[in-house]
């Protein structure tokens, strides 16, 4: 495994080339800016610029912008007429949009493949060995 360094020389260059990317590739319609106005993203590590890069590219190959991953959220909660919870998610930075809609995904997706799979007679109580039924039934016998 690389250091986040030799990555960023690796995918982009410079730190500096990053940024730009990064920069271009958020936009408007992804980031929402709560960056510090003086440091700016020219101080954040390596490591969460390359997740940062990494979760735009996949957020913008997938939905385009933040407000249609909302709406995916939304649907898969069932709730896409709740305008409260769509304030809410609104929100939020895309990281956690992005964590909140994959790990909703695989639950939805882990109950839709578990439910089919049940049959009937798993659902049944398992039958008793004859042994055991044998020795039921001769108890009720001493007892009569």
């Amino acid at each position: 495994m690389k250091n986040p360094f030799a990555s960023v020389k690796e995918t982009h260059g410079d730190k500096a080339k990053l940024v730009a990317a990064l920069q271009k590739l958020a936009g408007d319609d992804l980031w929402i800016d709560r960056t510090n106005k003086k440091k700016g993203l020219g101080h954040v590590a390596n490591a969460k610029l390359l997740r940062l890069h990494a979760t735009f590219t996949a957020v913008k190959q997938k939905f385009g912008s933040r407000d249609k991953l909302i709406a995916a959220i939304l649907d898969i909660e069932k709730r896409t007429k709740d305008d409260g919870e769509k304030s809410r998610l609104g929100k939020f930075p895309v990281p956690r949009l992005w964590d909140m809609y994959r790990s909703l995904e695989k639950r939805h997706a882990v109950k839709k493949v578990r439910a089919p799979s049940k049959s009937k007679t798993e659902t049944k109580a398992p039958a008793q060995s004859p042994k055991k039924a044998a020795t039921k039934q001769d108890a009720k016998k001493k007892t009569s």
